[in-house]
């Protein structure tokens, strides 16, 4: 049996603790510690250890080879994309971590830093880009393309031949039909059924899916 490699964990919410159940069905990796914002001192979920924070990512980074993103997204990606363009610039590796009971097709292609959850489906000649969440239960069809920092929330179903710009977040239980695009930064409530392509980045929330219009 194959030892496992540890990995450095950087944010220490639900997310992370989510993912950490991940690594553990995934193997081949053992969590080492994780990294959280200042003052955040003591244990993070499940009694593993806050061994730093972000300002001491670069010499984490000469320590440890593997490192994931779990800060969670909940609407907009910033924070993830910040921590994993600078782990990237460190030189640290971003493994794709997949639970064994998502199904995710050999035609598909994953980016680092991915995490595909438990029951996830990706199927064939599906594209996920890096630093993306694909959570429990959702489903990413055939020959859809989703960009970097993306989240497809709990049950949220992205039909296939969809274009799914970077930092898009699709909430719990939406629907994207079939050869729909959307633009970089949108976000689509939960429960949302998109029908048509979204041109231009806000809140899209109700059936058929509409852009949120806030008053001055």
């Amino acid at each position: 049996m194959m030892a496992e490699e540890p990995i450095i964990l950087v944010g220490g919410g639900g997310h992370c603790r989510s993912v950490m159940d991940v690594i553990a069905a995934h193997g081949g990796f053992a969590v080492a510690g994780i990294v959280e914002r200042r003052g955040v001192g003591g244990r993070g979920p499940e009694g593993v250890a806050i061994i730093g924070t972000d300002d001491d990512l670069p010499d984490l980074a000469g320590r440890y080879a593997n490192f994931i993103v779990t800060v969670g997204q909940v609407g907009q990606s910033g924070r993830r994309r910040e921590l994993f363009d600078y782990l990237v610039g460190l030189g640290a590796g971003l493994p794709t971590i997949v639970s064994p009971s998502a199904g995710v097709s050999a035609s598909a292609d994953l980016g680092m830093g991915t995490v595909i959850m438990h029951k996830a489906i990706i199927n064939a000649g599906a594209q996920i880009g890096d630093n993306c969440i694909v959570n429990t239960c959702a489903l990413v069809e055939h020959d859809t393309v989703i960009g970097d920092h993306c989240h497809v929330a709990t049950g949220a179903i992205v039909n296939g031949h969809c274009r799914i710009g970077r930092d898009v977040f699709v909430g719990s239980g939406a629907i994207v039909c079939n050869n729909v695009q959307i633009a970089d930064g949108a976000v689509i409530g939960a429960g949302c059924v998109v029908i048509d392509s979204i041109e231009e980045a806000g809140i899209y929330v109700g059936l058929p899916a509409r852009r949120m219009v806030t008053s001055g």
